[in-house]
Parts: C-alpha cells; sequence; structure tokens
C-alpha cells in the first residue's frame, strides 16, 4: 500500500505555510503569546519534516490532515485564540464564547490518521481493533500533556500573558473541554481512514507478511 505523498503536494503546503506565517508574524495581537503558540508549529512542522527525511512518509490526506492544525495554530497565534475574529459562527450557534480553539483542538485529533498510517505501514499491530484504537488513545495521550504544559506556563508567566495563551475565556472546564475536543477529532478521523483506506483492505494488509 503506497502512501507516500508527492512531493510537488508537500511543496504546496509548505509555501503556504510560509507565505501564512509572514503574513501573521507582522503586528501580532501580543508578542509573547505570538512566540509561544508558534513555538508549538515549530515544533509540528520540525517533527514532520525530521520524519520525512528519516524517510517516514505519509499520504497525502494524511499531511492535508495534519496541515489544518498548522494553519489554525498560526492564525490562533497572530490574534491569540480568544480573539481570532470568529463573531459569524459565535452569532449563528449562539455560542457564549469564541469556539476557534476548540476548532483548533479538534483538528489536533486528525494527527490520529498518521499514526494509523505508522502503524499500518510497519505492521506494529495484528488487528483492527488495535489499528482504531491506538491512535485515539495517542491523541488522548498527547491532549493530557499539552494540557499540563499550559497550566505550567500560566503558573509561571505573567498573569495577562497566561490568560492570553490559555484562551479559557473564563470556562472553568475549558482544559477538559479541550481534551473532549481533541479526542472527538481523533475518532473523526479514525472513522474517515478506515472508510478511505476500506475495511476489508485493512484486514488483507495487516495480515499480508512485512516486506523484506
Amino acid at each position: 500500500m503506497d502512501m507516500h505523498a508527492p512531493k510537488k503536494w508537500l511543496a504546496v503546503l509548505g509555501a503556504l505555510y510560509v507565505v501564512l506565517f509572514t503574513v501573521l508574524a507582522l503586528n501580532p495581537i501580543d508578542r509573547a503569546t505570538w512566540y509561544v503558540e508558534n513555538f508549538t508549529v515549530w515544533l509540528l512542522v520540525g517533527a514532520m519534516s525530521i520524519l520525512y527525511v528519516r524517510n517516514i512518509r505519509f499520504s497525502l490526506m494524511a499531511y492535508l490532515m495534519m496541515s489544518v492544525l498548522v494553519y489554525l495554530h498560526t492564525i490562533g497565534g497572530h490574534y491569540t485564540f480568544a480573539k481570532v475574529p470568529f463573531g459569524f459562527i459565535t452569532d449563528l450557534f449562539g455560542f457564549e464564547r469564541n469556539n476557534y480553539d476548540r476548532i483548533a483542538h479538534f483538528s489536533v485529533g486528525f494527527y490520529a490518521f498518521a499514526v494509523a498510517e505508522w502503524l499500518l505501514s510497519t505492521r506494529s499491530v495484528k488487528g483492527r481493533f488495535l489499528l482504531f484504537t491506538y491512535p485515539v488513545f495517542t491523541i488522548a495521550t498527547v491532549a493530557m500533556s499539552y494540557e499540563i504544559i499550559e497550566w505550567f506556563y500560566v503558573a509561571v508567566s505573567d498573569p495577562a500573558a497566561g490568560a492570553a495563551y490559555l484562551g479559557s475565556q473564563g470556562d472553568t472546564w475549558d482544559a477538559q473541554k479541550d481534551m473532549l475536543a481533541d479526542i472527538l477529532g481523533a475518532l473523526s478521523a479514525i472513522i474517515f481512514f478506515f472508510w478511505y483506506y476500506g475495511f476489508r483492505r485493512l484486514r488483507t494488509e495487516l495480515n499480508r507478511p512485512k516486506d523484506i
């Protein structure tokens, strides 16, 4: 099962990020928050680049899904997540807060698609049950860890900067809701993965001997 994305499309995704980053690096609402939020993006882009160089590569669909968070997070870094122009959606659904950050957290779950591709290509699991659940648990672990990092940053930083980074907007259950959004995104990504590659085809692929 060939999962390697064409280089030209990866170049397009990379170019879009460079343009978006360059434009939004100008006059962000809060420069300190911009640095912290973009540091997360740089880690993601750097990790994907290192994996690519080490010949751990994914399909174009996986890269498209992983790019969603990169783009959303870059936008959130410019405005701070609580202040991203999202009024139309807020008014349309009658939300009491700006839920742009929830959308970004949901897209964190999209990385489960790439995790599943890696498990499949390396034959690291033997059945579809683990192929379905392992990526979801991976995202849940990452989500929990990120919330702990957020808590630590808020605890040691300036209160105003910490509030801008956290973006809880007064919601005492913000961390739990963010983790739920991550997990729901992961479940959606895995369901899409099984549909995209085909349930029966995955069973055949998992039972196929490893290439020597």
